[in-house]
């Protein structure tokens, strides 16, 4: 074996080893028990073994069949817990679907048979051979392919029902992981899916392009503290409500325009307290009251100062009309929102 090859396995088997380890982590040592930490630890357990698998079939010599088609089977069952996971990462109160086993099906199915292949029949050169092995290898791939696909689809479905501006932060980091897992899912497919098309790219690949993936996946769980939490931080609650009938009422119906609105009025509007509209704007907003009133005035304020009867008006008047009530307060806003005052932004906006 040359040194390259001792390179590749290491690289490959580090990479393998380590998500080993994450699973072990997830399964023994965290201390929240969950079950969508338990479907990426049997994720990252089974990708062990379907990666093994080929880091063997690439350097080893004379590989029973048996492993090779049970390697090949693991793909049958990452498909369903991938999508289980992002299930169970995105619904609130997750349990495995009732007949959950039937998905698993295909996988059961090939690993069982796997067990029946003799050497001398897969090492036989016939037309028989090779059109099960290839029809075998096409069904798996396309199989993988269709859950990653589904997943993903679970995934917008979920970014659609929750706008980015109304999103926490525990949603944001789940969105945010969900969407690099996909990714890195379909970077591996598409290294493996490559080396059967007439060995466009090297098998090692894969397990290479496993092993970064894993790496730079367990690093983005940890900062994003995905295992922390799961499908509940999705469930709905009065504030995501609140703030859009906050957002109508300000926004929608323009009282930002009115000199006098105020946390006080606003709140007695939607029939809170001051502390709770408070804490909605930002917790929604990312903003206080006043800045939250005044970006909307100075957005305002900008297509006045940009619009064809521009000259017709001075900043005070502009100022008035975006709802400020006096010039001082309408310039130190203008300052802080655009970096610079009216009169400036006019002069260099004007056609």
């Amino acid at each position: 074996m040359s040194f390259l090859d001792i390179l590749l396995v290491i690289i490959s088997s580090a990479g393998l080893l380590h998500g080993v380890a994450f699973a072990v982590y997830l399964l023994f040592f965290k201390n929240k028990k969950t079950i969508t930490n338990t479907l990426l630890a049997l994720i990252l357990v089974f990708m062990a073994f379907r990666i093994g698998k080929s880091v063997m079939l690439n350097f080893g010599n004379d590989l029973e069949p048996i492993f090779i088609f049970a390697g090949l089977a693991f793909l049958l069952l990452i498909g369903p817990l991938v999508r289980w996971y992002v299930t169970g990462m995105t619904e609130v109160n997750y349990k495995l679907p009732q007949y959950y086993f039937l998905e698993l099906a295909p996988f059961t199915l090939l690993f069982l048979s796997s067990f029946f292949v003799t050497k001398n029949w897969f090492e036989t050169i016939n037309k028989e051979v090779i059109i099960v092995f290839a029809s075998v290898l096409i069904f798996i791939y396309i199989h993988f392919a269709f859950y990653i696909f589904i997943a993903n689809r679970l995934l917008n479905k979920v970014k659609k029902s929750y706008p980015i501006e109304l999103q926490t932060k525990s949603q944001k980091a789940i969105i945010s992981w969900l969407n690099l897992l996909i990714i890195g899912f379909v970077l591996i497919w598409v290294s493996y899916f490559l080396n059967i098309i007439e060995d466009t790219v090297p098998y090692i690949t894969g397990p290479i392009m496993y092993s970064m993936v894993v790496y730079f996946l367990s690093f983005k769980a940890f900062q994003l503290k995905v295992t922390d939490v799961d499908g509940n931080v999705f469930k709905k609650n009065d504030d995501t409500q609140l703030f859009t009938q906050i957002s109508k009422l300000i926004v929608d119906d323009k009282l930002y325009l009115e000199p006098n609105v105020s946390l006080t009025g606003i709140s007695k509007l939607i029939s809170k307290s001051t502390q709770k509209t408070s804490e909605v704007i930002n917790q929604y907003a990312k903003q206080n009251f006043n800045d939250f009133i005044n970006y909307y005035r100075i957005q305002e304020a900008k297509k006045i100062l940009v619009g064809d009867d521009s000259k017709n008006h001075t900043i005070s008047a502009i100022a008035f009309d975006s709802g400020f009530s006096s010039l001082s307060s309408f310039n130190s806003a203008f300052k802080k929102f655009e970096g610079t005052t009216p009169s400036s932004y006019r002069k260099t906006n004007s056609i």
